[in-house]
């Protein structure tokens, strides 16, 4: 069993009943408190989005194969949204975990065309984790929804779009302009809980998550 709930910007938090992993959790980069989890994880898409919280049991960051607890981490490497390809270097990375046999995707700020190659390294993923926001900062709608078809999971969670409590560096379209572009079914909710994959729909659904504190 899991949950997932949104924490605003590419922040999210994963828990189950031995950890909690904190992703992208440094929150003062758009004007809230940074993530801290006693004893827990935190990994980051971008080594920026760190906070080096001495609550934290490790910081991870980065492609690699990594076991904490009761959860299996892969990184994936990949290119930041916009960077020039002519001197981008693979900054960014696309983390898959995989809890009691659920593989969840969480994509950062990166580029829309995933190549065959990293689309094989991510593999199956049940649950994807997505930034929407667009306008020059990350993915826009129409690029989250092509990411989306490519990856095919069976939720898709969005995140890092506009909030009114929230301002961001560049200001972020509002999620309908995904979930209109995307057309898939819509569940809105607390946080996202996962016991079992009989948990988990037959077809794509969105499952809106409340913003929490």
């Amino acid at each position: 069993m899991f949950d997932i709930e949104y924490k605003g910007g590419n922040a999210i938090v994963i828990s189950t009943k031995k950890v909690g992993v904190a992703i992208d959790p440094k929150r003062s980069v758009f004007g809230k408190k940074d993530l801290a989890i006693k004893d827990g994880v935190e990994l980051a898409t971008e080594r920026r989005f760190l906070t080096g919280d001495a609550a934290y049991r490790v910081s991870l960051e980065g492609a690699g194969e990594y076991e904490v607890s009761d959860i299996q981490i892969k990184g994936v490497p990949t290119y930041r949204h916009l960077d020039d390809p002519k001197t981008a270097t693979k900054d960014s990375t696309i983390y898959v975990l995989t809890i009691n046999g659920i593989r969840i995707a969480v994509l950062g700020n990166i580029v829309p065309d995933l190549t065959d190659e990293q689309l094989e390294e991510i593999g199956v993923v049940d649950i994807l984790v997505v930034p929407v926001g667009g306008n020059g900062y990350t993915l826009d709608a129409t690029a989250a929804v092509s990411v989306v078809k490519a990856i095919d999971p069976k939720i898709v969670v969005p995140v890092h779009y506009a909030e009114p409590t929230l301002s961001y560096e560049v200001p972020q379209d509002k999620l309908d302009d995904f979930i209109n572009t995307l057309k898939a079914p819509v569940v809105e909710e607390p946080k996202l809980k996962i016991k079992t994959e009989q948990d988990l729909p037959p077809a794509l659904e969105v499952r809106k998550l409340a913003l929490a504190t």
